[in-house]
């Protein structure tokens, strides 16, 4: 009856010991009770469940040879989860990129550019670009340096045509000045038409509308306006609005 007792209250108090092999596989292990007896232990004898190392200072009952209900020692001896030490990640303080769209996105030219960068844009990637949008700053930033560079090379073609005396009376056409702006027009002409009809787009309208220009006397003064309403702020079927729509 006394060794019972003895028993069942050394069953109930805790004894110290140390890890000397742990099979994370397997789930099993050995400890070296403070007392010098070995004791065996399970991964479900893990109270509570923590991860285990050789050498690790533990607590547990002995039940028989047994060790149940191990825990570490002390707070040291509990492992944190990497979730608690790992360093914070820093809250990114730069803005996004804008958003690319259309041939720009593939060239990597920012969606919102300038004047000259709406020129440049609309005779080298988007020259053939008749599906996406254009705002009112990039169609009228292609007209303004459209305008310039062929003023600019009408008055030196002229100039080299009346130094070789084209004007004079019974001499052929100027042919510097002529060739020039034909030439010029020819060249410009598909990036001018995909310009103008991104313009359409960018207002929800199909491209289709740009036949009104052929209507006669009325016909230019419709694309003329077309080019000043203010771009749709909200996704339509040609594309997501751009970077600085309305503008």
């Amino acid at each position: 009856m006394v060794d019972q007792l003895q028993r069942n209250l050394q069953a109930d108090m805790s004894m110290r010991g140390e890890v000397i092999h742990y099979d994370e596989a397997q789930g099993f292990g050995f400890i070296s009770g403070s007392d010098g007896n070995r004791y065996t232990f399970r991964r479900e004898d893990l109270r509570p469940v923590f991860a285990v190392s050789k050498g690790a200072s533990v607590e547990f009952r002995d039940t028989g040879g047994q060790a149940r209900a191990v825990s570490p020692v002390s707070a040291e001896a509990t492992p944190t989860p990497a979730s608690l030490t790992a360093t914070p990640i820093a809250t990114p303080t730069t803005a996004p990129a804008p958003r690319r769209y259309g041939r720009d996105a593939v060239a990597g030219a920012p969606a919102a550019i300038g004047l000259w960068g709406a020129f440049r844009n609309a005779i080298t990637v988007n020259h053939v670009n008749f599906r996406d949008r254009a705002t009112r700053k990039e169609y009228w930033g292609f007209c303004l340096f459209w305008l310039l560079f062929f003023s600019a090379g009408l008055v030196i073609t002229l100039f080299l045509d009346d130094s070789s005396g084209n004007f004079d009376m019974g001499s052929d056409l100027p042919a510097f000045s002529v060739g020039f702006a034909a030439l010029f027009i020819l060249a410009t002409f598909l990036p001018g038409l995909a310009v103008t009809i991104r313009r359409i787009h960018d207002i929800g309208l199909a491209g289709w509308f740009y036949l009104l220009v052929f209507l006669p006397y009325v016909g230019w003064l419709i694309i003329l306006v077309f080019a000043l309403i203010p771009s749709q702020k909200r996704e339509n079927r040609w594309g997501p609005a751009p970077a600085g729509a309305g503008g």
